[in-house]
């Protein structure tokens, strides 16, 4: 008998019978992966009804019960530390560090929480290889080296863990479904599984999910409906910082981020990660400025670096890290019409020093100052720092937050700050930095440079 084959799409798990470019469900072009149908299981007789509905005002209303992860930059993306009975995904490129950040909470976490960690992708040996470099040595830490689903659930219920770590995902099997690890199904399945025990039994999960080339969570979309908390983590090979952000967060803020930096003995946490991403600034050279930044709580400083130079094609260059591309375009033609600089004849060139990204408006004044620094060949002042939007008509716009900006900007040394005008009588200046007030781009040009 031939085996029934199918399509699913791997963004929302919708199922097909036969390819289509779109996918009628979501939408989504060129998802739709072929895979063995599921075989249909014999109807059951209906299950008794042991949950009954309750109304609003008697749901318990009890806050959540957080406990802390030993980590404290991991404990501020989760929103104050982990909370019990939920479950966390872990996403990021290869190597990037997601195994190792967990692997170090399991020897940090405090108390006497058991821990089981189940490997998928590593044996034994090199698990415990891992740990004695990276220090860990922890009584309540048990390690399960198997990929089939009901190994797991049969060793959770056994052992009663307080935290449940699955590395990865897209390695684990149910061996009722005739798909291979990591498809579609099995992701579902397999996801679905644990947390529905995760939230009967109370422990907590980490689980850590691939990633593909679009730097996407791998698997169907309802993976990431399914969880309580999606992490990201991310970062560059050729940089030995990384970034956690929380995309999703049912028990805190999306805004915080946490700073690591990767060193022989695994991950060390960047307190203050304005001081480090500021080491090294070259002092008297053109096309550099500071500019704050908001991450949740958290104001960052960070190096904007400008390259501009005379192009010698006929269509000038744009290359940008760290930096929106679309928005150094909007900057330059800015620059150019109301800025009174020929910068769309020259090839721009844009770059954030220590692999941040920068998202924000607020650091808009700051990039146009480094590219106007790089255009006339002049340094800016080495203590000076800008914050600030550009609008399309070069006026220079408020951002929120700004007395936090301001003690972060001081607090790290600078002794001048531009600002946007409007903010005068508003703002105290803090101790030793002066603030320059400015309503237009060309303004803050003729008051700098």
């Amino acid at each position: 008998m031939k085996e029934k084959r199918v399509f699913f799409c791997s963004a929302c798990g919708n199922e097909t019978a036969r390819w289509q470019g779109q996918c009628p469900a979501c939408g989504a072009w060129n998802t739709l992966t072929e895979a063995p149908a599921a075989p249909k299981a014999a109807v059951a007789a209906r299950p008794v009804r042991r949950a009954m509905p309750k109304r609003l005002r008697e749901l318990d209303a009890s806050e959540e019960v957080r406990f802390s992860t030993g980590v404290r930059e991991l404990d501020r993306v989760l929103g104050g530390g982990a909370v019990r009975g939920s479950i966390v995904l872990f996403g990021g490129a290869p190597g990037i560090g997601k195994s190792t950040l967990l692997l170090q909470a399991c020897g940090r976490m405090q108390g006497n929480e058991k821990i089981l960690y189940v490997t998928g992708e590593e044996s034994e040996h090199q698990l415990r290889m891992r740990a004695e470099r990276l220090g860990v040595d922890r009584d309540e830490v048990y390690v399960l080296a198997g990929t089939d689903i009901n190994d797991v659930i049969a060793a959770i219920e056994e052992l009663g863990p307080d935290i449940v770590i699955m590395d990865s995902i897209q390695t684990v099997y149910d061996p009722s479904l005739n798909t291979a690890p990591g498809s579609v199904g099995q992701v579902k399945q397999c996801a679905m599984e644990i947390m529905q025990l995760a939230k009967s039994t109370g422990f907590t999960a980490f689980v850590v999910g691939h990633v593909n080339k679009e730097g996407a969570i791998a698997g169907p979309k309802v993976l990431e409906h399914m969880v309580d908390c999606v992490l990201i983590f991310e970062g560059d090979g050729s940089h030995t910082y990384r970034i956690l952000r929380a995309e999703k967060n049912r028990f805190g803020s999306t805004n915080e981020i946490g700073v690591f930096e990767m060193v022989r003995e695994g991950l060390r946490e960047v307190p203050n990660p304005s001081e480090v991403l500021l080491a090294g600034r070259p002092v008297g050279v053109p096309g550099t400025c500071v500019a704050c930044v908001m991450e949740g709580t958290r104001p960052i400083l960070a190096e904007v670096q400008a390259l501009v130079t005379p192009t010698g094609f006929s269509s000038p260059r744009r290359t940008s890290n760290g930096f929106d591309y679309n928005r150094l375009y909007l900057l330059l033609a800015v620059l150019e019409k109301r800025g009174g600089m020929n910068v769309n004849s020259c090839d721009a060139y844009m770059n954030v020093v220590g692999g941040l990204n920068l998202d924000e408006p607020a650091a808009d004044l700051a990039a146009c100052l480094a590219i106007a620094s790089s255009f006339r060949d002049t340094p800016l002042p080495d203590k000076l720092s800008a914050v600030g939007e550009v609008g399309l008509t070069g006026e220079i716009r408020s951002v929120q937050a700004i007395d936090q900006r301001l003690a972060e900007i001081a607090r790290l040394g600078f002794a001048q700050c531009v600002v946007p005008s409007r903010t005068r009588g508003e703002l105290k200046a803090p101790a030793g930095l002066e603030l320059i007030y400015v309503k237009t781009l060309r303004e803050a040009v003729e008051k700098t440079l």
